[in-house]
């Protein structure tokens, strides 16, 4: 009798075990509504900044045909305008590099820099190129465009010149028109795919495994403010990568060069409103990972984590307030204040890396070259 009653006991813990398995107990134990996370990720904030991000790069393409048509000064300083709103609005598109924006290299080819200058001079002499092919990625974009409209010469006069007296003049309004032509031309094909099929798919992968919607935006999350914010507006031109040899020439929009900063808290801060699940351009806040950390109840040293990862991201911007609006001036004068705004970032990397991710069992998917 006792021998049934032990085997019983097994058979009911076995069962017990079955069901929750298949009640999709989630991370953490809990049964949080991943769905209606991804919803609000869809719907509020990622197909919001899609739509944004095309509009700005339609209005950059409809100021290029203009400038094209009747090359002046004033003319150039619309493109430029136009050109610095869609750099900002690429910012909070760029967190989200999976999907179709993965497939056909958005990201990379939207901001690869520094750009290759001599490549760009080299494709438009020549006249015939491909920006579809891997080895341009680095001669596109809008680093290239930054080059195209701020660098080739030290006045607006002797900027305008290139597309207008200059004997390769037709050439240069092609590359213009060919640059912001594969930006519209990515842009579009990525809302397309939202709009089609994707945002079902993508609303209905809710599991937990490393390739559901959860796990792969949190990732790319987490990675784009590592690697792309972290490592490439900051670490990589500051010299934390080389030994303290630092990099003035490899910041972002180096041409303009009195930007990088503006672009720096808009990617800053895109990153803080998606993890406060804050709506795209709005004040309302949905679902997010601060909702979810506090449904799992994650804390660090007695306090809730969301509540450190917030502050932290506010602290990067009170770091970012204190640097030079070029950050090329800003290494070469003071570097110790990039360093101050890198090691701020930095401590949110390890926050949400490490304890954001493990609170949420999810498993990071990116190889870790540099270090936490």
């Amino acid at each position: 009798m006792k021998k049934l009653f032990i085997l019983f006991s097994a058979l009911v813990t076995i069962v017990a075990c079955s069901s929750s398995d298949d009640n999709g107990d989630t991370t953490g134990g809990s049964n949080y509504d991943r769905k209606l996370l991804l919803t609000n990720w869809a719907d509020n904030i990622i197909i919001p900044s899609y739509v944004n991000y095309q509009a700005k790069i339609k209005v950059v393409a409809t100021n290029i045909t203009a400038f094209n048509a009747s090359p002046s000064e004033a003319n150039l300083l619309t493109v430029r305008t136009s050109w610095l709103e869609a750099y900002k609005a690429y910012q909070y598109v760029a967190i989200y590099s999976f999907g179709k924006s993965e497939e056909i290299n958005l990201k990379e080819s939207a901001n690869t820099y520094p750009t290759n200058a001599a490549g760009i001079d080299a494709n438009i002499s020549v006249g015939g190129y491909d920006l579809t092919l891997l080895s341009q990625l680095d001669k596109q974009g809008f680093p290239a465009l930054d080059y195209l409209i701020n660098g080739l010469g030290t006045t607006d006069a002797s900027i305008v010149s290139y597309y207008s007296t200059n004997a390769n003049a037709a050439n240069y309004q092609k590359y213009l028109t060919d640059v912001v032509t594969r930006l519209q031309a990515t842009a579009d094909a990525v809302l397309a795919d939202w709009n089609s099929g994707y945002r079902a798919t993508y609303i209905a992968n809710s599991g937990t495994s490393v390739s559901s919607s959860v796990n792969v935006t949190t990732n790319n999350f987490v990675k784009n403010l590592e690697k792309n914010v972290r490592s490439g507006k900051l670490g990589i031109p500051a010299g934390v990568f080389s030994g303290g040899v630092k990099f003035p020439e490899k910041v972002e929009a180096y041409y303009k060069n009195d930007v990088s900063k503006d672009l720096l808290n808009t990617a800053v801060q895109a990153s803080q409103d998606f993890f406060n699940g804050k709506h795209f351009n709005s004040a309302t806040t949905g679902e997010g990972l601060k909702s979810y950390l506090d449904y799992v109840k994650a804390v660090r040293s007695g306090q809730q984590l969301s509540t450190i990862v917030d502050n932290q991201f506010t602290a990067s911007l009170t770091a970012n307030a204190a640097l030079n609006a070029s950050f090329s001036n800003q290494i070469n004068s003071d570097n110790s204040k990039m360093l101050a705004a890198y090691d701020a970032l930095q401590q949110n990397v390890v926050y949400m890396k490490l304890d954001m991710m493990q609170a949420l069992n999810i498993t990071i998917d990116y190889v870790d070259g540099d270090g936490d």
